[in-house]
């Protein structure tokens, strides 16, 4: 063999926190193999162990030629009967005298890469981090990538054709996986998290383990006996996420049919499953930051004519295969199938059921210490709700500049009779789940005609996308409302939104996104919220952003035909803060906290009636 193993060398990370391991299984993953370890050296792995099982597509070949260059090793999964090929590699895993002397490892599948996110690039810094804060593991939490509308094969990167994802908070996605502090003494491997081995469990060996979660936070205690999905305490992506993709193209998921899966499952690349895994929301691009290290390693291994003579020969094999399955009836059936599936919106996607939670059967696999850590109040086993679930007073829509000049795929959910985009380039993580779930501004739609009962004319400051407009004007007779917005994307989405709700053409619902400037700005008199006051002539101000104008905003103003001030707040904190700002400004101009209205979400103002 013409390379050497020295030259090679020096793609290897060396960390000094020890051997991290990455130890995966796989069945004719080839074609797509040295990117998959390309990528997880350039993240920081030093080493890389992988057992195959039934390749036919020389997976195992290049496998042992990346072993005797230094780069990996490789194990034949020997498989017992009646055993599944995964927990097969589990089993010997647990045995191997590499993995007993590693000291951090992380087992995931073929098809998933690593992102670190963690300010440093990279998993030396990320572990530095960690080791500062006495952790000893690292939960993982899965972001299911799609096909991105890629129906074709390519020989393009993997991370680089599929950059969209399903929404961060969306909770069918939040499986894990767990990098941690391996000593087979005490551990017993699994395929999302490690399992205390049970001689372990009450000699004071629970106490040591202190994992975090994807942002470096501290992890429940439950989690050191059960689960292996985030829960929405501990969800977390700062650090790092598991990048999942499923399912790539639509040809990669025939090629995938067609060669099985490790795990032999007989219906895995199904339609459902499709639609479960054909995640496309929002655009994540996070992993990118490796794709220059991952394409000088890869281009480094490409070097050794034995490993580029199996890797083209794989794709060449894989591509050949494909042209003559193209030509089936079976494919274009899958093919149609498959995009008919994308076509189901997050909404309905459905899971495998989970298996109904048996208390008495949990509790009787209880040991001691678990018993006792779960025996303490709530508020001392439990850790707060992560930031971006109900973030009480955030903005729905991400910051300025929002760019919505490409077209990108997002799907189009009812919330209340009206379809929204579910965009991350527009709404915020937290909105996204909201919307996804069919609940944007679910509380203010449902009371938002009561605030507006005997109103004819409504102005409304901050209204986004005008969700709130589009519904009052759906569900009203008579009245006319002008909604405005100094985003102008927001506005010009507002009106795409207001035109599938079949309000396209029509005189009760104006747009502006004309600035708000007020008498205290040079030469602005006639001009801003002053002049909508005057020109329009409403009957009530909805302060949908009342930071756009503040009580002190709202005193220099003449209300004239106003007989209505209504203030939206999203907490009771924040109804305080809105009533103790607004309440003796609107005071001072003859209006009247009416207070019983609080309790639908909003603060209002009545002028009083002589």
């Amino acid at each position: 063999m013409s390379s050497s193993v020295s030259q090679f060398q020096s793609l290897k990370p060396r960390s000094k926190h020890g051997t991290v391991m990455a130890v995966s299984m796989m069945k004719d993953e080839a074609p797509f193999l040295l990117e998959w370890v390309a990528h997880h050296l350039a993240v920081g792995f030093t080493d890389i162990l992988v057992y195959t099982n039934d390749c036919s597509d020389g997976t195992d070949e290049m496998l042992i030629r990346l072993e005797e260059l230094g780069l990996g090793y490789h194990r034949r999964n020997e498989i017992p009967e009646g055993i599944k090929p995964q927990p097969s590699a589990l089993n010997h895993a647990q045995k191997e005298p590499l993995v007993g002397a590693s000291d951090w490892v992380l087992v995931f599948d073929a098809d998933e890469f690593l992102s670190v996110n963690h300010p440093s690039g990279h998993l030396e810094g990320m572990l530095d981090d960690t080791v500062a804060r006495g952790g000893n593991g690292v939960v993982i939490t899965w972001r299911i990538f799609g096909s991105g509308g890629v129906v074709d094969w390519s020989r393009a990167p993997v991370t680089e054709q599929y950059t969209r994802a399903a929404p961060p908070l969306w909770n069918k996605g939040w499986g894990v996986k767990t990098l941690f502090k391996f000593d087979p003494e005490y551990w017993k491997l699994g395929i999302h998290r490690p399992s205390i081995k049970n001689k372990h469990l009450e000699d004071g060996f629970p106490d040591t383990v202190k994992w975090l979660n994807g942002s470096g936070l501290p992890m429940e205690d439950y989690f050191k006996f059960r689960g292996w999905r985030s829960i929405r305490r501990t969800i977390g992506y700062n650090w790092a996420q598991m990048n999942h993709y499923a399912v790539k193209s639509v040809d990669s998921y025939a090629v995938r049919k067609f060669r099985g899966n490790v795990n032999n499952k007989k219906d895995k690349y199904n339609a459902d499953y499709w639609s479960l895994q054909d995640r496309n929301e929002v655009e994540d691009r996070a992993i990118l930051r490796h794709a220059p290290e991952r394409a000088r390693i890869m281009a480094e291994l490409l070097k050794d004519p034995v490993l580029s003579r199996l890797h083209h020969a794989a794709l060449e094999r894989v591509e050949a295969r494909l042209d003559e399955y193209r030509r089936t009836d079976a494919y274009l059936e899958l093919r149609d199938s498959l995009i008919k599936a994308s076509e189901v919106p997050i909404t309905e996607v459905e899971a495998k059921p989970p298996q109904a939670r048996d208390p008495a059967k949990i509790a009787a696999l209880m040991s001691e210490v678990e018993k006792k850590s779960q025996s303490r109040p709530k508020e001392e086993r439990r850790t707060e709700t992560v930031p971006g679930w109900a973030a009480e007073g955030g903005d729905p829509y991400m910051p300025a500049p929002i760019d919505l000049s490409a077209e990108i795929p997002s799907d189009w959910i009812p919330n209340h009779e009206i379809d929204l985009p579910a965009d991350a380039r527009v709404f915020r993580p937290e909105t996204l789940t909201a919307i996804v779930a069919g609940r944007f501004e679910r509380r203010h739609a449902r009371n938002i005609a009561g605030y507006l009962d005997g109103c004819p004319r409504v102005l409304e400051i901050g209204a986004g996308v005008g969700f709130l407009p589009i519904r009052i004007i759906k569900i009203s007779q008579g009245l006319t409302l002008m909604a405005q917005d100094t985003r102008s994307e927001l506005i010009a989405l507002g009106k795409r939104i207001a035109a599938r709700a079949g309000l396209d053409n029509t005189a009760r619902l104006k747009w502006t996104d004309g600035p708000l400037r007020f008498p205290s700005d040079e030469g602005a008199e006639a001009s801003g919220l002053a002049a909508y006051l005057r020109d329009f002539r409403p009957d009530a101000l909805r302060l949908n952003r009342p930071a756009d104008v503040p009580p002190e905003t709202l005193a220099a103003q003449e209300l004239g035909t106003v007989t209505r001030v209504i203030v939206p707040f999203l907490s009771e904190d924040q109804a305080a803060e809105w009533r103790a700002g607004y309440a003796p400004v609107l005071a001072a101009k003859g209006f009247t906290e009416t207070e019983d209205r609080a309790g639908g979400g909003s603060l209002q103002f009545d002028r009083n009636t002589p």
